[in-house]
């Protein structure tokens, strides 16, 4: 079963948290309110998010004040944020949105097919990432089992190997075609730089299991 990414919606009126819920429940993912940058940053104590929409104007910690807590948290520095606002103050404010780490700036009243799509490709990426993770850590398991090998003691896991490329591939498909869909479309240059830095990490892991196939240059386990 794939697990479902997770937005955090930040905003102090329950009516626009209503509508953003109305707005992003077609993606079917889970949605997570928070109703002050407080709440919100309690929120990212506990859980990992695909992406947040931070109002910018709240009373208390504002939308500046609470990203700039998000980014200075090693756990939660990459989580990508979209600020929605419901007042246009011109460029210097729309910079400040960016200088505070944002990936985008979205002057209410938005179009919801806009913003959806905006957060579709965010949720996308994340989910890339966490399958590149778990391709990650049985690649791990399979180089502790070849350090603590013995020639001749243990048998090469062959079924190990063939699954992590099968589901390497699987997700470096949907990676290539996430990257296609990204540079045929006028789409967020964030969003851009975040499917190459996830296509290169793919390179890296594809060559490393390639790298422990009976045979290869430099396998560990090479068949006698």
């Amino acid at each position: 079963m794939v697990q479902k990414a997770k937005i955090l919606l930040v905003d102090d009126r329950p009516e626009n948290l209503l509508a953003l819920e109305a707005i992003l429940s077609a993606l079917d993912q889970t949605l997570v309110r928070a109703s002050s940058g407080e709440e919100a940053l309690k929120a990212l104590l506990t859980d990992d998010f695909a992406v947040i929409l931070l109002d910018v104007q709240m009373p208390g910690m504002d939308g500046f004040e609470t990203a700039a807590h998000i980014k200075r948290r090693e756990r939660t520095r990459d989580i990508p944020i979209i600020f929605l606002t419901a007042i246009n103050h011109g460029p210097h404010h729309t910079f400040r949105g960016y200088a505070a780490g944002a990936v985008d700036y979205i002057s209410k009243p938005f179009d919801p097919w806009v913003l959806r799509a905006k957060v579709s490709v965010f949720v996308e990426l994340y989910m890339k990432n966490c399958q590149l993770r778990e391709e990650a850590s049985l690649l791990r398991l399979q180089l502790e089992g070849n350090d603590k090998a013995e020639a001749g003691e243990v048998k090469e896991p062959a079924g190990l190997l063939a699954e992590l490329s099968a589901r390497l591939a699987a997700v470096e498909e949907q990676a290539e075609a996430l990257s296609k869909q990204l540079g045929d479309e006028s789409t967020d240059a964030a969003a851009v730089a975040t499917a190459a830095h996830l296509e290169r990490k793919l390179t890296g892991l594809r060559r490393a299991l390639d790298a422990l196939e009976p045979g290869a240059p430099g396998s560990q386990t090479a068949v006698n």
